[in-house]
């Protein structure tokens, strides 16, 4: 309680001194979802994704590359929600996620689907993890030119990635 707390006050100084606005949806959806973070542009969104969660009060979860936690950073970014990934070795990444979402009604997943900040295309791990763990998507945003970063619409994915 007092870490979520803490967490919140840092968010909201952040929000305060920031040129950035948070941008709230009305009526923010409870329980657990995956969050996709479109278009990531640069290291700043990862700031902007840890102010957007710690104001909302969520304890998330995101898919980092290993070599992201490798010496002193390792504990850090798993105290930030992270969990490490081989990208040279990523069968089985998946189905764990879909098994550590079934087992937890609490769970946030942030991943960045175009998986890389060159922007070639969305990966489709995003939508085969929200569809095996039946979570809805919730996008987030951060957009550069009008400094505002939040939290978008909430959709149950339909099976139909193109309508979707």
């Amino acid at each position: 309680m007092f870490m979520t707390s803490l967490l919140a006050g840092i968010a909201r100084l952040f929000w305060l001194l920031s040129p950035w606005k948070l941008v709230r949806e009305p009526e923010p959806v409870a329980g657990p979802r995956l969050l996709i973070g479109a278009p990531h542009t640069s290291n700043f969104d990862f700031v902007l994704m840890l102010a957007i969660a710690w104001d909302a009060r969520m304890s998330i979860h995101w898919l980092g590359k290993r070599e992201l936690f490798k010496g002193i950073a390792g504990p850090i970014m798993r105290g930030l929600g992270g969990i490490a990934v081989d990208r040279s070795n990523a069968a089985g990444v998946v189905e764990a996620v879909v098994t550590k979402a079934k087992s937890n009604d609490r769970f946030l997943l942030v991943v960045t689907p175009e998986g890389t900040r060159q922007g070639n295309g969305w990966r489709s791990g995003f939508y085969r993890i929200a569809m095996a763990a039946e979570l809805p998507v919730t996008h987030g945003f951060a957009d550069g030119p009008t400094k505002s970063a939040g939290l978008g619409k909430t959709l149950k994915l339909t099976g139909d990635v193109v309508a979707d």
